[in-house]
């Protein structure tokens, strides 16, 4: 008989808690690996979470709508079919409190393909061992692939747990990524708790509690505002020569199953510039700013329940083609909420992109803790004077548009947010060719 413990996991940096929205199996109902098993609602994100074993839902230890903390308990897995059968009249008494929080990595299957961590003499797996041994499904393909053994490589993760960056970094570097950073120093204290103002309904309107996602986005915008000093930048681009190699190239990069999007190349430019401009992708910590060491881009994307910000991983490593195909990929399972928990953290810089409903310009809001967010603009013809080689003036049809970067004035000055930004019109109104 083996029991396989299913935790709520922590989907992302600064997250303690997770709301458990729904249950996709019902107790007693047979799993299989990697299924999913139940939807999580937490800050700017909803998401499935696969089963950790192939077996029965013996236990559910949270219900449906319950908040817990990371790393709690919530159903165990019966891998052996007989002994599981007795479970589910027990596990579903109503009055089972939760599990208190257990120290755990978010759930994920056994390594198939990697040794695990040997138990104690006696047989008996501790949970530090058990949860040594775990992984994403991601990094136990990545190992399967490159022939690793994930327990001999150091895990910067929860209980040393092997993430994506640290697999990545064994394989590609041929030595451990670093272990696990020290205490992180605590985040400077908001001036109270958020409050939102109570107002009257009148007769005839609809009054409805805010969703977990918007309660937590709604409080998280409250904290930016206060913790970063906001200011704003707008700069307006002249497209005509992305659009044209867009027309050009479009076709082929479709042919390989990539969209050649305008955010693509925006994105390709603000990666290759914010190491040109380390402040800007930087974060605060205290009296001290960190220079972060790689080039995170988060990509926000809008989805009918809320917002989620994907990040793409040492983006300035990429070319526009792999840049475009892991936008397009994290775009797409954010919508289908196949994102894994590693996917949504360590962003450096953040691009949102409200220009795809027809908006002009905004002044975003800082994603937390990182000191700056460019917001892109509708990209449109427009009527642009233009200088001819003999030097007249003369107006002519433009694909033009505006960007704009809100940052934190406590770190980035407007010199330096301007620089930026003057690098990033630049090398979008003259995009080389040989960089397609």
């Amino acid at each position: 008989m083996a029991r396989v413990d299913v935790l709520m996991p922590q989907m992302g940096e600064s997250i303690a808690e997770g709301t458990l929205s729904k249950w996709l199996k019902k107790l007693g109902d047979e799993v299989k690996r990697d299924e999913p098993l139940f939807e999580i609602s937490t800050d700017k994100v909803d998401a499935e979470i696969p089963a950790p074993s192939a077996g029965v839902l013996a236990e559910i230890k949270v219900q449906e709508g319950q908040t817990v903390p990371v790393q709690t308990l919530v159903a165990v897995i019966e891998t052996d079919k007989a002994a599981a059968t007795a479970a589910p009249a027990a596990a579903a008494s109503p009055a089972a409190p939760p599990a208190a929080a257990v120290p755990a990595a978010a759930p994920a299957p056994v390594p198939r393909s990697s040794s695990p961590v040997p138990p104690k003499g006696d047989g008996a797996e501790t949970a530090e061992e058990r949860l040594r041994r775990k992984s994403t499904p991601l990094v136990r393909k990545i190992a399967a692939e490159h022939q690793v053994d994930i327990s001999t490589i150091p895990g910067s993760g929860f209980a040393g747990r092997v993430t994506k960056q640290d697999i990545l970094g064994f394989i590609e570097r041929g030595v451990p990524a670093p272990t696990a950073p020290g205490p992180r120093l605590p985040a400077p204290a908001p001036s109270g708790p958020v409050e939102h103002p109570v107002v009257e309904p009148w007769p005839g309107d609809r009054v409805e509690p805010f969703s977990k996602i918007r309660k937590i986005t709604a409080d998280h915008m409250i904290m930016s505002r206060r913790t970063s000093a906001h200011v704003t930048s707008f700069f307006e681009i002249d497209y005509s020569r992305v659009a044209e190699l867009r027309r050009k190239h479009k076709a082929a990069y479709t042919e390989r199953g990539v969209n050649l999007t305008y955010l693509a190349f925006i994105a390709k430019v603000c990666a290759e510039n914010l190491r040109k401009h380390p402040v800007v992708n930087a974060a605060v910590s205290g009296d001290n700013i960190i220079y972060r060491g790689d080039v995170n881009i988060g990509i926000a994307v809008a989805l009918d329940w809320g917002l989620i910000v994907p990040v793409v991983k040492r983006a300035d490593e990429l070319s526009l083609g792999g840049l475009a195909r892991a936008i397009n990929d994290l775009g797409e399972r954010a919508r289908t909420k196949k994102l894994l928990p590693d996917e949504i953290q360590r962003g450096t810089f953040t691009i949102t992109n409200p220009g795809v409903f027809g908006s002009y310009a905004g002044a975003p809001i800082i994603n937390q803790p990182q000191v700056a967010i460019l917001g892109v603009g509708t990209i449109e013809k427009r009527p642009k004077v233009v200088t001819l080689p003999d030097g007249t003036d003369t107006i002519a049809i433009r694909t033009m548009g505006t960007v704009s970067m809100s940052y934190d004035h406590r770190v980035v000055d407007g010199a330096d947010a301007d620089r930026f930004l003057a690098d990033v019109k630049r090398a979008l109104e003259d995009f080389p060719e040989g960089a397609i």
